[in-house]
């Protein structure tokens, strides 16, 4: 079943800007890089739209301002911003590590409220 979003905010600039509207089918396994469509764990009746970074089974740590998964550092080509705070997660079976790729404007991602689960998440067609 396709459903369509439209983006609301910055969080996801430059690849998502406000007013994009994109079609989503609902996610199986979305692999890392893939830009997510979920329901706000914090927010009744708002999705959200991250970037899945960490898979299940691994360990995102963020630490010096930097991405790192399972201990080695993370090529992030998504963003140009200092990840903070620091922290980390251990991702869980059906679930994904996702962040935003304007870190910098929002922190309403894994950060905040942890893993995410795939079950209910939409990933674009194509």
């Amino acid at each position: 079943m396709l459903r369509r979003f439209v983006v609301a905010e910055l969080s996801m600039s430059p690849a998502l800007q406000p007013g994009q509207e994109i079609d989503a089918e609902p996610a199986s396994a979305p692999g890392r890089g893939v830009v997510l469509f979920f329901a706000d764990p914090t927010q009744d009746d708002f999705w959200l739209v991250k970037r899945v970074v960490g898979l299940p089974g691994e360990t995102v740590t963020i630490a010096d301002g930097e991405v790192r998964l399972d201990g080695r550092p993370y090529d992030d080509p998504w963003t140009f911003d200092h990840t903070e705070p620091p922290g980390e997660w251990h991702v869980p079976p059906g679930h994904v590590f996702v962040l935003s790729d304007a870190r910098g404007r929002s922190l309403a991602d894994s950060r905040t409220f942890g893993p995410v689960p795939v079950a209910g998440a939409y990933q674009p067609v194509g």
